[in-house]
């Protein structure tokens, strides 16, 4: 990622080169990241259905990985490999109904919790079937009904989404939809982590934001690290629309506009006072990333004011500054940056982490 590692001291370290955000260190993270690590499915709510397969590629251009999701007769949700264990055929490309799992090349069969069949002209074969011959599962998660995915995760799920949960518990008190109330998708020339950069900081709002920047009382914007991810709290003018919190909660006192919550590496999650943002990002290429959004609305009549109230208008601003940024971080004449100590912990957080996990 860079020549040497970040200094943990915020107020000393210097940002990474360039080459935290090229083609070697992408290669890096698709082997020893990206498989590692949690990743929220695109998927609707509380899917799928019992007696029901639903292919997904977890982190198309990254991973690839060909993943089936199913719940079979005894109501349990799995994430299966998608590919059959007999020469490697992806055996599901669209959702459908089935009572079985059956490959299209030469008739693999298995049932919905994975457990191998059938094997046509297999008869002969020695010491056959072995527990690999079973579909391979991916460790689950699930939280608010939305379910999480790792191949290879290097924590557990429980610690991963517990400040997520304890923060979010007691302000997300009705149900969401089932489905998102809208969906969007965005693509643009840069690196997925200069994209996690620019999330994780406010200081770039009153520049890049200015329409945000007047809903939000910008000299009370807070941050808050845990173990892995970040929390930033966007503190909204007496005039514009706030959360509504218990009394009990820790930031009661708070007019909170929005709370801003990444987790690593490449989950996202706004509230607003009208509802939930999903953002889930896809590193495509080492200079192409996919934003999906996924909007949970719980109070229409909020829309498009306060914090959240123009999403589309401040992404394309945030994918302006992040493309630039692709093109000036590979500069020759562009040394390491400096961390500002009091907007940038969730940035110096994010690139501990990825020295972590990817070396």
């Amino acid at each position: 990622m860079t020549s040497s590692p970040i200094d943990p001291d915020v107020a000393r370290a210097r940002t990474p080169d360039g080459g935290c955000y090229g083609a070697a260190a992408f290669a890096a993270q698709q082997q020893r990241l990206f498989p590692r690590t949690w990743h929220l499915a695109p998927i609707d709510r509380q899917a799928p259905e019992p007696g029901q397969v639903l292919p997904w590629t977890m982190l198309p251009g990254a991973l690839d990985e060909p993943l089936l999701w199913t719940r079979a007769d005894d109501g349990v949700v799995r994430c299966l490999s998608n590919v059959c264990t007999h020469r490697g055929n992806v055996l599901y490309d669209v959702a459908a109904a089935r009572t079985v799992i059956r490959c299209g090349y030469h008739g693999r069969t298995f049932d919905l919790r994975g457990r191998m069949l059938q094997a046509p002209g297999f008869a002969g074969a020695r010491d056959f079937p072995r527990r690999e011959d079973d579909l391979a599962a991916a460790s689950i998660g699930t939280w608010a009904g939305f379910q999480f995915a790792a191949l290879q995760p290097a924590m557990p799920f429980a610690p991963w989404i517990a400040p997520v949960a304890d923060l979010l518990s007691a302000v997300i008190q009705e149900p969401l939809p089932a489905a998102p109330t809208r969906r969007r998708d965005y693509e643009f020339a840069a690196n997925w982590a200069l994209y996690v950069d620019n999330f994780l900081e406010g200081l770039h709002i009153p520049y890049a934001h200015p329409a945000l920047a007047r809903t939000l009382a910008l000299p009370e914007y807070r941050y808050e690290t845990f173990a892995w991810g970040t929390l930033q709290i966007g503190v909204a003018r007496p005039d514009e629309p706030a959360l509504e919190l218990p009394a009990a909660h820790r930031h009661a006192q708070l007019r909170v506009g929005g709370y801003y919550l990444w987790l690593f590496p490449c989950t996202m999650l706004n509230v607003y006072p009208w509802g939930l943002s999903v953002n889930i990002f896809e590193p495509l290429a080492p200079a192409r990333t996919r934003v999906r959004y996924l909007a949970y609305v719980l109070r229409p009549e909020l829309l498009g004011q306060g914090a959240g109230g123009a999403l589309d208008t401040v992404e394309l601003e945030d994918q302006g500054v992040v493309v630039a940024t692709q093109r000036g971080v590979h500069a020759r004449l562009y040394p390491r940056g400096r961390y500002s100590p009091e907007h940038e912990g969730g940035v110096h957080h994010f690139h501990q982490l990825l020295d972590r996990l990817a070396h």
